[in-house]
């Protein structure tokens, strides 16, 4: 692609398809005793259980926990209204890519080293947390595939510049125009 306003508008799209990931990521952390409440009644209502009984009896036990934690500590509670907001910092923060993605590709590449970051906390976190090893992959998995549109977005970017780079002549060829 030779063109500098498609190549924009696609970096765009992408930006805007993980700023609005971002934003449901952490707003989905704000209320996580009443959507646990409901998901343990929708997954009780199906097949799963019987279908996949662990699962479930995760499910139930992080919604009891977390039901008399916000009973008894409501305060603890407050550390994931910190984790959401911090999710709605960092979509605030790709909007400078938005903007001009050639001089902001570092909060791009910011982004792809955090998505890689959420590997090995999960792998060393999730055992001392006592988190099962199948929920850490899910963890995991929220790092592979943030990172795939921020991959695109950084070619998309790289590709980008290269179209809107100043040809600049140097040596024998300089002397040849003059």
């Amino acid at each position: 692609m030779t063109d500098p306003v498609a190549q924009l508008r696609r970096i765009r799209v992408w930006l805007i398809f993980f700023i609005v990931c971002l934003v449901l990521s952490g707003l989905t952390a704000f209320p996580l005793v009443t959507e646990l409440d409901w998901l343990a009644r929708v997954l009780r209502s199906s097949p799963l259980p019987d279908v996949l009984p662990g699962l479930m009896e995760w499910i139930e036990r992080c919604r009891e926990g977390l039901a008399a934690t916000d009973a008894k500590y409501p305060f603890v509670l407050y550390g994931t209204d910190w984790l959401a907001f911090a999710h709605l910092v960092i979509a605030v923060a790709f909007y400078g890519p938005y903007r001009d993605p050639v001089r902001n590709i570092w909060v791009v590449e910011f982004g792809m080293i955090a998505c890689a970051g959420i590997v090995p906390l999960a792998l060393i976190c999730g055992p001392i947390r006592g988190i099962p090893f199948g929920w850490s992959l899910i963890d995991i998995s929220f790092g592979v595939f943030g990172v795939i549109p921020l991959a695109v977005v950084r070619r998309k970017i790289k590709r980008l510049e290269a179209l809107t780079a100043p040809v600049t002549v140097r040596g024998p060829a300089l002397a040849a125009l003059k």
